[in-house]
């Protein structure tokens, strides 16, 4: 397994698309412009695999604004820790189109910076932006392709591919599943990773609590150590 530094960990463990994506899409679906939030609670927060917080807990809060014709903006932010003189925040902050396709296919163009605050100078600041496109089918299934010509301010290439469900399964519940595929350039030292994850979801009154098994293949934590290896993680989320 390689050694992580505490810098690597938090280059490599930046990107964030999927919390804030399904919540742009839903505002800029709506028939009329306007605001709309969303808040949750997570015993881990993960992204493509990989904790952000060591593990630990995190509380993450975004709003977007949508206009008419499908354009919509807005800001995601979470609490994070990367190691001894990394950030203590992440705030992503996007700009992004949303249309219907057809009756059944629907299709969201983001372009998303991930900005990070509080870290030491000594550290680095691993910001950098990333165009995802996302085509999405009868509401059930999405399909996510991402490019960075920045990853992790390297000034190198990046690419990301997912595909995810979710289905209903009776009694109030949801079954999800994803998979995506991670894709450095060789300069960067990383190695391309899988990643993957199950979920069981349920709506209890205004809020949606959710069950995941998220992880990665060995490559995952070859890059990121520990903090790619499986794990279970609980979130309560809101939006309004």
């Amino acid at each position: 397994m390689k050694n992580t530094t505490p810098l690597s960990l938090a280059l490599a463990a930046a990107l964030l698309a999927v919390p804030m994506t399904g919540f742009a899409q839903d505002a800029a679906e709506e028939d009329d412009s306007g605001f709309s939030w969303n808040a949750a609670i997570t015993s881990d927060y993960m992204f493509r695999g990989v904790s952000q917080t060591q593990e630990d807990p995190a509380f993450q809060l975004g709003a977007d604004y949508s206009f008419a014709g499908g354009f919509y903006v807005g800001a995601w932010a979470s609490n994070v820790d990367f190691g001894a003189g990394g950030p203590d925040v992440e705030v992503d902050t996007y700009i992004g189109w949303n249309t219907d396709l057809s009756d059944a296919w629907n299709l969201d163009l983001m372009l998303n910076r991930y900005n990070y605050i509080g870290q030491e100078d000594y550290f680095g600041d691993g910001e950098y932006t990333e165009f995802l496109a996302t085509v999405a089918y009868d509401e059930t299934y999405s399909f996510t392709f991402g490019y960075t010509n920045d990853i992790y301010d390297l000034d190198q290439d990046a690419f990301y591919a997912g595909a995810g469900g979710e289905w209903d399964i009776g009694k109030g519940f949801a079954l999800g599943a994803g998979v995506g595929y991670n894709v450095f350039d060789d300069s960067t030292g990383f190695e391309d990773y899988l990643d993957y994850s199950v979920s069981l979801s349920r709506d209890i009154g205004p809020v949606n609590a959710s069950l995941s098994y998220v992880g990665t293949n060995d490559k995952g934590e070859y890059n990121f150590g520990d903090n790619a290896e499986d794990r279970v993680v609980l979130t309560f989320s809101i939006e309004g």
